[in-house]
């Protein structure tokens, strides 16, 4: 961890902002320099990849893997956690670098509902309370849940929500897929608007944001405070600024960013991938995506984009 950041109230943002914008929590991705990008692109919070709450309180090397500094606020850190001591260690060890605490209860990933965390976790309320408790007797900054709808009944759902807000949690995010629906499934908007209005405190709403028109239909349909997105920013981190598709300045500050925190080789060809795919030919796609080294990368960009690296 590096540099105590300027502390911003997310809570102020929420009475401020009617819409917040928000870029959710990307295992590899949602990372420092990309992180930095978004801010110039209307982003409000952003939350860091999911941090496994156990390994960042008994090990420095992995406490290293966050970085922040006073461009990157404000910062959610995302834990995964099946034990409340393990979960508030981790907390009292990051909350002079953030500005938020979350709680992952919504990782669909098999390998995470085998460990009990993640969605394992929004199937039972009683876990989710006890740890609550504890991250909210740890740390003196904000805290938050990140839930997944019931796979069967929405009623555990909204018990979920409701046990978190009496302990004092400060928003919710609500996913409206189950972890058994793909993302390409739509998204259950009435689910997350029962969240919602069963709660007094700001709720998020994540999936299926990729444009503007998303986020404009997920308020009207829903009523949430804010709305998160993970692919749609991922393929254009300047969307909620309004573009259409990722602008090259954007391409050039991440790149830029990027080569001077020393992100891997690897998650850094994967960002561009991703952000220049709507650009590329399907031809050129396969050349851009094989190419292996920084340097190649680079001059593809300067040759047929003219974006150049200033480091």
């Amino acid at each position: 961890m590096v540099y105590e950041c300027r502390r911003q109230s997310i809570l102020q943002l929420f009475e401020d902002k009617p819409n917040l914008n928000v870029c959710a929590p990307m295992v590899r991705y949602s990372k420092g320099a990309f992180r930095e990008v978004l801010r110039d692109y209307n982003v409000d919070i952003a939350y860091t990849p999911m941090i496994l709450a156990d390994v960042f309180k008994s090990s420095e090397f992995a406490r290293l893997d966050y970085t922040t500094n006073d461009r990157d606020c404000p910062v959610v850190v995302q834990f995964a956690a099946h034990d409340p001591v393990d979960l508030a260690h981790a907390a009292q060890l990051v909350a002079p670098y953030a500005d938020g605490i979350d709680l992952n209860c919504g990782c669909p990933q098999k390998w995470a509902y085998k460990e009990c965390i993640g969605a394992y976790l929004s199937e039972r309320p009683e876990m989710v309370q006890e740890m609550v408790r504890s991250v909210k007797g740890a740390v003196d900054i904000p805290c938050s849940i990140k839930i997944r709808k019931h796979p069967t009944d929405m009623r555990q759902t909204i018990e979920l929500v409701r046990r978190a807000e009496k302990l004092g949690i400060d928003w919710i995010t609500v996913h409206g897929r189950t972890r058994h629906q793909k993302s390409t499934e739509p998204v259950d908007y009435e689910a997350i608007k029962l969240a919602k209005e069963s709660v007094s405190i700001p709720v998020l709403a994540n999936g299926g944001i990729f444009t503007l028109a998303d986020a404009d239909e997920m308020y009207n349909r829903t009523g949430v405070a804010g709305v998160m997105s993970a692919r749609g920013l991922l393929q254009n981190p300047a969307l909620f600024a309004g573009y259409a598709e990722t602008p090259l300045d954007c391409v050039e500050k991440y790149i830029n960013l990027a080569l001077a925190y020393g992100t891997p080789t690897f998650i850094f060809h994967h960002h561009l991938m991703y952000m220049m795919e709507s650009m590329m030919s399907g031809v050129e796609r396969k050349t851009f995506n094989c190419l292996s080294s920084v340097p190649a990368i680079l001059d593809h960009l300067s040759c047929y984009y003219g974006i150049n690296c200033s480091l």
